[in-house]
This record gives C-alpha cells, structure tokens and sequence, in this order.
C-alpha cells in the first residue's frame, strides 16, 4: 500500500481496539507501518491480524519502566504516536473514589509527561504526538469534577510540549460521545437510548464513531503545519 503515510511508522498506545484501531486500519491503508500497544495480549493478537500490523507489545502505558523499555527496544525510530490508552470518571464529589481518580490523573496528565521525556530522540523531527481529550468536561455540572479539571489541564499541556519537543508536533483530540466498545460497556442497556438522543439533537443527524476521530488523527499526522492545539470531534454536541 502506498499514501501519505508511506514508509513511516505509527505506533498506537491503546491500539487493540475503538479508536486506536480505527486509526491504526486507516495508517496501515495510507501506507504506514502500525505498531500497536495494550494491555490484553490476546485482544492485541487479533487486533494486529484485523490490521496488518507490524509488531504488538503488552503493556500498562502508565508503568513508566514498561513504556521506557518498550521505546528503547524498538529497532528504529517511530514517525507518530497516538496515545487512546485510558478513560474517565464521573463521581460527585462525596463519593469520588480517590484511587481510582489518581489513576485517570496518572492516564491524563502524567502518562503525557512521560511519554513526552521518553519519546526524545525516539520520534523523527517531522513526527507526531497525539493525544485524546473530550469535550463533555468542558461544561460544569455534578459528577464533572475530575472530568472537567483534566479537560481543562489537557490543552496547557498539550501547548506546552509542543514548544519543549519541536520539531516534533504535538496535538490533542478532543471528543465528545464516540460508539466504541468502551461505551457500549460502560453504558450497557442505555447504549441504544444514547444513540437514539445524539441522532436526534447533534447537529449532523447522527452518531460519532471511530472512524470519524481516525480520519483526524491520520490529518493531524500528515499536516505538518499543525502543532500545540486541541482539536474537536464531538458532532456539534457541545452545541446542544
């Protein structure tokens, strides 16, 4: 195959599934070698089957020593990372779990840091680093406290390491409510009660998926004139 992305190498933190493996499907098709990184080594075995990819690695991204070691045994250096790998927690504050919300700090803003010190010389100058973020913490409200402070925290971040690592690029996706695996878990019985109310009131009559978020993932990699910004793909939702 042969694109934009030919001869260069994307590597997918969170790849065995969702978003992550809708933009490595998308990577692979214009040209680029994927490489994809979980935690299920099963899940990761027939991810990387469904997508060609080159190369899986089982791993926490948020274990330091793991994500250290896994940049130092790659055989060259990489072109673009994207980094899916984590969640969010919804919780009022009397009930909020305070070691599951270190855990979604740790997914949000030090696995960003530390992937940012990692990737040193480990990426090509003209590469990507990309992030996920959302866009439904952006709006005050119970339960939005952890939520809304990482939404807030992520596009400083983002800035930031985009000044400290150029050369090489550094962006954030924001989302709103994508159809993955992840939700329909974390939904359940509601997911199609969900589906019914954003086809109903989003501004484009229908719901985001994978793809959609893939597409601007792989744009952000091949326009090399963007760099340091958040970027939405929510269908309009915060405007509903």
């Amino acid at each position: 195959m042969s694109g934009p992305l030919d001869g260069q190498t994307v590597v997918l933190l969170g790849g065995s599934a969702g978003i992550g493996l809708e933009t490595a499907r998308l990577a692979h098709g214009q040209g680029a070698a994927v490489v994809l990184v979980g935690r299920d080594p099963d899940r990761l075995s027939h991810a990387a089957a469904d997508v060609g990819a080159t190369q899986t690695a089982a791993f926490d991204a948020t274990d330091p020593e793991a994500l250290q070691r896994f940049f130092e045994d790659l055989p060259s250096p990489v072109d673009h990372v994207l980094v899916t790998a984590g969640g969010n927690y919804y919780s009022r504050l009397a009930e909020l779990d305070l070691d599951r919300a270190r855990r979604v700090v740790e997914e949000h803003l030090w696995l960003p840091i530390q992937l940012a010190r990692t990737v040193t010389g480990r990426i090509r100058p003209a590469g990507t680093l990309l992030f996920m973020s959302g866009t439904g913490g952006r709006r005050p409200g119970p339960g939005m406290v952890l939520p809304g402070a990482m939404t807030a925290a992520k596009p400083a971040l983002i800035a930031n390491l985009a000044i400290e690592l150029a050369p090489i690029r550094v962006n954030a996706i924001a989302a709103g409510f994508v159809d993955t695996p992840l939700s329909a878990r974390l939904l359940g019985d509601d997911l199609d009660r969900r589906r019914d109310e954003l086809r109903r009131t989003l501004p484009i009559a229908r719901v985001v998926v994978p793809q959609d978020v893939a597409a601007l993932a792989v744009h952000l990699m091949t326009n090399t004139a963007l760099t340091g910004a958040t970027y939405d793909v929510d269908g309009g939702q915060q405007l509903v």
